[in-house]
């Protein structure tokens, strides 16, 4: 399903997301988040490693403006807003938090996707907080390696369990994807939001 954004570009949203659009107020959108949980490391081998020139590279003290390309790009078909609003000392002192590492996927020199790990309980619980490709990078096999690398990273770290939420505004597949690559659903809830483009945040 296309909905226009405020400018007129045309903004994908999953069938399953219910727009509620009432004369003269923002619209609301209705999301629905899926909490999923790891609890041990996959037996399963990883998938194959896409071809062509590829490297992974963590962001030691990510600038803020980098970081705001990786989300707003990565996250923008899928209205990621909550970072776009955030002051820029609170973003920055977020992602250069010392538990806190992101992750970037090159593909031929080009930044193609990022993951974030979040790390709490005195290291027994890391939090897949962000992870997705460019839109130019979607459907080539990077999404399952990348996952795969974020799983193991995050293992190799030694939690008890590693976790990660998705919402119906996410691509289509990421639930079926989480739950391929061995995360199992633990809680379900749903939120109504106001409508992120209506109220200017990608403008």
């Amino acid at each position: 399903m296309m909905a226009p954004g405020p400018n007129g570009a045309a903004v994908t949203i999953h069938p399953s997301t219910l727009i509620k659009i009432m004369a003269g107020k923002i619209a609301e959108i209705e999301t629905v988040i899926t909490y999923l949980q790891m609890t041990e490391q996959p037996s399963a081998p990883p998938p194959p490693t896409p071809m062509g020139a590829i490297a992974l590279m963590r962001a030691e003290q990510p600038t803020l403006s980098f970081y705001r390309y990786l989300y707003n790009s990565v996250g923008g078909d899928h209205l990621w807003w909550e970072r776009r609003v955030m002051p820029d000392d609170q973003l920055l002192a977020a992602v250069q938090a010392e538990n806190v590492d992101v992750f970037v996927l090159y593909v031929r020199g080009v930044p193609a996707g990022y993951f974030e790990l979040a790390t709490y309980e005195d290291g027994k619980e890391i939090d897949l907080a962000y992870f997705g490709l460019m839109p130019e990078f979607r459907g080539q096999g990077y999404g399952a390696y990348l996952l795969r690398v974020a799983i193991d990273e995050a293992w190799s770290r030694g939690p008890h369990r590693v976790i990660v939420n998705t919402c119906n505004l996410d691509h289509p597949n990421a639930l079926q994807n989480y739950k391929r690559a061995g995360f199992e659903v633990y809680d379900q809830e749903k939120r109504i939001i106001k409508d992120p483009r209506q109220l200017g945040i990608f403008d």
